[in-house]
């Protein structure tokens, strides 16, 4: 794979800032623009930094200049507003533009698994993805109209050491240290992929300055798919406690906790499982190494290496005592 001038536009999220390390270390000359603002993950050494807010578009096109870049890596677009505001500013800048997108774009509930990127993308559920698909739908269409060099990517739940994946964050580990009943989604048995972001990054990079990915989408996860009593429970051990799962319908959750709703009836509550044979076609190399028992404990001990990184919500802790109490009450 030949080295790239590869331009990211984020550079110091969870997913990208993998990105950013595996693209050095693989040889590239790596530009990121951001803001500047970002302590939690610092950029690596050997990468060029612009300061420009991608939200002010002007901005970006003082600090770039009439430079050009074989790739343009999008990390921060959301909405099909980012990406009118990209195409006016990468059109004909660069050669390849990869944009972020969503598995959760995916057909919700799923008909069949695993996932493949033929399946259809529809999420009735969960503005969020439903904005990534119309975001999708942009770039398909300046790729058929004027050859636009997207490529598309698809990441699912994708975490580094600062990511806890459930949804009640750190309040459900700080509850499982004080031995309080943990709510869980459903029965718990619903399958989930979850991805450590350095494996991620190794196929990302894999696609970066590939021809043969212009046109295209992929999805990029880990093959392993635990269940969600698995994970809660790999978080446990990470604490060296014992969690008390208590299980309770999403329905019921988002009823007592409105703002869990959306990601969890439009995403967590059904199973994901994928199959990703099409970017392993492309990047061989691509293999998940970091099994989520490794990965719970790397989150375990971030969070309890720095107390001021143990923010516990009140009123989700309440909001959990309550569907507890209740839960128990009719079981």
């Amino acid at each position: 794979m030949a080295a790239t001038r590869t331009l990211f536009i984020g550079g110091t999220g969870v997913i990208s800032s993998a990105c950013v390390t595996r693209a050095r270390d693989a040889g590239h000359e790596v530009t990121v623009v951001n803001r500047g603002t970002s302590t939690t993950r610092p950029l690596p050494d050997g990468v060029e930094v612009l300061h420009a807010d991608i939200r002010d578009p002007q901005s970006v096109r003082d600090v770039l200049g009439e430079r050009s870049f074989d790739v343009a890596a999008e990390f921060l677009a959301f909405t099909p507003e980012h990406i009118r505001t990209d195409l006016s500013l990468f059109e004909g800048r660069v050669g390849q533009y990869v944009f972020i997108s969503s598995a959760s774009a995916y057909q919700t509930p799923p008909q069949r698994l695993p996932i493949t990127e033929s399946t259809p993308l529809r999420n009735p559920f969960w503005q969020y993805s439903r904005d990534k698909i119309a975001c999708e739908d942009l770039l398909v269409e300046a790729y058929r109209e004027r050859g636009f060099p997207v490529t598309i990517v698809r990441p699912s739940h994708t975490y580094d050491r600062t990511l806890i994946p459930t949804s009640g964050g750190w309040t459900d580990l700080e509850r499982m240290r004080r031995g309080a009943p943990v709510i869980v989604h459903g029965d718990g048995t619903s399958q989930w992929t979850i991805t450590h972001n350095t494996d991620f990054a190794i196929a990302f990079v894999g696609l970066l300055g590939r021809p043969e990915a212009l046109g295209e989408a992929f999805h990029i996860t880990s093959d392993e798919a635990p269940t969600w009593n698995q994970i809660y429970d790999y978080l446990a051990e990470g604490l060296g406690v014992e969690a008390d799962l208590v299980h309770v319908s999403s329905e019921s959750i988002a009823a007592v906790v409105p703002e869990l709703g959306p990601g969890l009836i439009g995403d967590k509550a059904n199973s994901m499982v994928f199959d990703n044979a099409k970017v392993k076609s492309l990047v061989p190399e691509f293999h998940a190494t970091v099994p989520f028992a490794r990965g719970a404990g790397e989150i375990a001990d971030w969070y309890l290496a720095d107390p001021s990184r143990q923010v516990v919500d009140r009123d989700l802790d309440a909001a959990f005592d309550r569907l507890a109490e209740h839960a128990r009450a009719f079981a």
